[in-house]
């Protein structure tokens, strides 16, 4: 399996999807547009992981890079390789499909639960209802032709799927103790009082057992999308 992963910081990378994909004996790839915006033929691919950073898709001036992921992606989505897009990835597949990406009511970071609410013969399906890990401040309108996967209290559209093996979350089904870590190391400014704002403290407290059940999920993503 050739896996191209699509970094946009140091401190936000694979977590759990490392060991899904060592297990698989993927050959993985990146671009890491922190250092260079290189990008491969998305023919060549078999699978696109698009991850999250602390950038709007939306900041295209600053950071020129986004027009060419935006086309890569599309270009993929097109071909029919599969493609998963975590937070800021989610909201760049949107954003590559023509649905706007804009700033949510709420900022929501840390443990909070989301609604399954998909439907279909061949719809990936999130439990009725999970605690998952939060840090994001902007969301998106479902592209056209989507199917709305999940909610939450703070945020409506959590996650997308579009087509057979395209799938947006909003969430970080990925993170583990060590790249919770380093989340909050990195982007401790945004820890303020909010009323979907965990503390440091409550973040640091999730037991072993919240992170093995978001990384089950996302264990089941990565297997129905290369299914």
């Amino acid at each position: 399996m050739k896996v191209h992963v699509l970094q946009h910081v140091p401190f936000e990378g694979l977590g759990s999807m490392e060991t899904w994909l060592s297990e698989r004996g993927a050959n993985v790839r990146y671009t890491r547009f922190y250092q260079s915006a290189d990008l491969p033929d998305p023919r060549q691919v078999d699978l696109v992981i698009a991850m999250g950073g602390p950038m709007s898709v939306n900041d295209e001036r600053e950071y020129p890079w986004l027009r060419h992921e935006k086309a890569f992606l599309a270009e993929a989505i097109g071909f029919g390789t599969p493609v998963v897009g975590i937070c800021l990835g989610a909201q760049l597949i949107a954003s590559a499909l023509g649905a706007r990406v804009f700033a949510n009511a709420h900022k929501e970071i840390g443990w909070f639960p989301i609604e399954g609410i998909g439907a279909g013969a061949d719809v990936f399906r999130f439990p009725p209802t999970a605690s998952v890990f939060h840090w994001h401040g902007e969301t998106f309108d479902l592209p056209s032709g989507a199917v709305h996967l999940a909610r939450s209290e703070a945020c409506e559209n959590q996650a997308f799927q579009f087509g057979r093996n395209v799938v947006a979350l909003q969430f970080h089904l990925e993170t583990t103790p060590a790249t919770a870590d380093l989340l909050i190391e990195n982007c401790r400014a945004e820890l303020v009082a909010g009323r979907y704002i965990q503390t440091e403290q409550t973040l640091r407290s999730a037991p072993e057992s919240s992170y093995a059940a978001i990384n089950e999920l996302m264990t089941s993503v990565l297997d129905y999308v290369t299914r």
